[in-house]
């Protein structure tokens, strides 16, 4: 029958409508003021944690909705921002420097909404408040490890060979290399020459030559500090627990982050801040500590102090830094002794074979290396660090070692737990330091959300009152379907788990409105001029949808291919605005022609009629 769609089609309309609206419905709850408290390097979150800061609250009298530990991370909820302000200073204030205690937003998502899977729909730095940091990387430390590497690499390579060399160090233009026989050093120099190509090898003299890096090798290193130090700023911040975080790249040397919802600079500056390396070293076992302790040092050693300030004294040469770990893991041995397992990617995997296959029974430390920035730049205007070296851990080594093993020797699972959180969360190539940091206030992000929706309810009732008074019946329909056009773009992105809402996504929601009633100004006016043209009411229905899917096909793909061009060459704001303009052409020819085919046939298809009321 003309103008009638099959079962399946109308229960497909409907089932569509209903998913796109039950994921949009976590919107409708809100936020609640929130704090957020994770554990510093030296704490652990726990139950007893939780029953602390219930016990302080409730003496002050601060009134909170709830307080419970998820994803070792303990949430308090309140009833307003004021109660928020006075429990967040009251908490900070009782728990102390050792754990992070943050202003947030929790969803309001009620637990049978969140069971399945609904949450409400992200939103940016300037819709929710938060911080924004500037960071730039030190490269010129980059270069330096990477400098080291390359000193440890030729000693095993020439110690593997057999080529005796009276000394490998870093110099002002490279690696220099000394040995004491000409054609040694001549053998060791082709040696190396054919496993570092990207390397230029210049002679100093007859028994030494200095390895320096190429152009292209050092762009190569900077870039990839740039883009590992994105990589584990980002799992360091996922880690800690802050919400839907934008860390990406700026420039050649600095990356931006974002961190919505944050309002507390300092203490967001602090989940930052631990712009920290690892280094595993061998324990040199035979060195006297009390004569490192007056100054009388092995020269291929070095004295450090673990966190209780016990000296421990360890060999130069580092094993392997902490770029190479790809996970690592809290758990119990067989003698139920807390422990960490660390996998290594493969590079990691066969130097620590390599270095472990003979040292059975020894020892091995993870030293922790914090760079803080002191403020001040050098001559060339880059930021200067201190650095604070640490040992968290001295491991005896059981068997030889590969991609995967195990660090034992810990005090406690508490510690175990801290310990793989920092593996975990990585260690930076490169020190970095805050160069600019920008807060937006709650208050304006709120200020933003409201000027958003006041244009977005002001176009939709311009265009309701158009489509209403100018084609009448058909008009309140595609009101209709526009108002189902904005529930699935709701629910569209509050489902796809990166997409965030801004201030851009807001206007690209505002201008779908528009372009959403194009496709049945379309279809509506074909039906017309078919009515004008002598043809049946149900022809005319028919002969309108038809002939007006070319021309709304056409329409959307144009703009279409040029919300792609801008989500692949754009950046941040202009990113969001086209993917928010993808969905709302794929949304808006949906319910522009599906849906508002299924009410118009549901309403008037296969009847007889004289008229209709277009």
């Amino acid at each position: 029958m003309l103008n009638k769609y099959p079962m399946w089609k109308n229960l497909m309309v409907v089932f569509i409508l209903a998913i796109g609206l039950l994921y949009a419905l976590p919107n409708v709850y809100g936020e609640d003021p929130a704090v957020q408290i994770s554990a510093g390097r030296n704490a652990t979150v726990s139950a007893t944690t939780v029953d602390q800061v219930r016990d302080a609250l409730e003496q002050a009298g601060i009134a909170s909705k709830s307080v419970v530990m998820e994803n070792g991370l303990v949430e308090v909820r309140f009833n307003n921002v004021e109660d928020q302000g006075r429990g967040k200073e009251l908490v900070a204030a009782q728990l102390g420097d050792d754990y992070i205690v943050a202003i947030n937003l929790a969803a309001a998502t009620p637990e049978w909404l969140k069971s399945l899977g609904g949450t409400p729909m992200k939103l940016g730095l300037d819709l929710r408040g938060g911080v924004n940091f500037l960071m730039e990387v030190d490269m010129n430390e980059a270069i330096n490890k990477q400098q080291e590497q390359i000193v440890a690499d030729f000693r095993s390579q020439l110690r593997e060979e057999r080529l005796r060399y009276s000394g490998v160090r870093i110099a002002p233009t490279g690696v220099e290399v000394r040995f004491r026989q000409e054609d040694i050093a001549e053998k060791a120099k082709a040696h190396l020459q054919g496993l570092h190509q990207n390397l230029i090898f210049s002679d100093r003299d007859s028994t030494s030559f200095v390895a320096s890096f190429t152009e292209p090798y050092l762009k190569e290193v900077q870039e990839y500090a740039l883009t590992q130090n994105i990589t584990i700023l980002r799992n360091r911040v996922n880690e800690l627990g802050v919400a839907e975080p934008v860390v990406q790249r700026q420039g050649a040397d600095r990356i931006t982050v974002e961190l919505p919802g944050v309002q507390d600079t300092a203490r967001a500056k602090e989940i930052l801040g631990a712009t920290a390396t690892l280094e595993f070293r061998a324990l040199a076992e035979n060195a006297d500590v009390n004569a490192a302790m007056r100054g009388i040092v092995p020269p291929d050693a070095k004295l450090y102090n673990d966190r209780d300030g016990r000296p421990v004294i360890l060999k130069q040469a580092v094993i392997l830094t902490g770029d190479h770990i790809t996970g690592a893991k809290s758990g119990y041995s067989e003698t139920s002794q807390p422990q960490v397992n660390i996998d290594l990617d493969a590079v990691g995997g066969n130097k620590m074979a390599d270095f472990t296959k003979d040292m059975i029974g020894k020892g091995m430390a993870t030293v922790f290396i914090e760079y803080k920035p002191t403020g001040e730049r050098d001559a060339d205007g880059r930021p200067t660090f201190d650095k604070i070296e640490e040992v968290i851990n001295v491991a005896t080594i059981q068997a030889r070692l590969g991609r995967s093993f195990r660090i034992t020797g810990i005090d406690s699972p508490a510690e175990a737990q801290n310990l793989a959180l920092l593996l975990r969360a990585g260690a930076l190539i490169a020190p970095i330091t805050i160069v600019q940091e920008r807060t937006i206030g709650p208050s304006l992000g709120q200020e933003n959300i409201d000027n958003g929706k006041a244009a977005l309810l002001y176009g939709m009732l311009a265009v309701v009152l158009f489509m209403a008074v100018y084609y009448r019946k058909f008009g309140v329909i595609s009101v209709v379907a526009l108002a189902g056009n904005i529930i699935l773009m709701v629910g569209i992105m509050s489902m796809i788990p990166g997409a965030t809402l801004t201030m851009p996504g807001i206007a690209g929601i505002v201008l779908t409105v528009g372009m959403a009633v194009d496709g049945n100004v379309l279809i509506f006016e074909r039906i017309r001029e078919e009515i004008r043209a002598g043809r049946s009411v149900q022809q005319a229905i028919n002969e309108g949808y038809a002939n007006a899917f070319s021309t709304i096909a056409d329409a959307n793909i144009t703009t279409l291919i040029t919300a792609l061009i801008l989500f692949s060459v754009g950046t941040g704001p202009v990113k969001g605005f086209a993917v928010t303009l993808m969905i709302g052409i794929a949304t808006s020819m949906f319910t522009s022609i599906i849906g508002t085919r299924a009410v118009v046939n549901a309403l008037w298809g296969g009847k007889r009629m004289k008229k209709l009321d277009i």
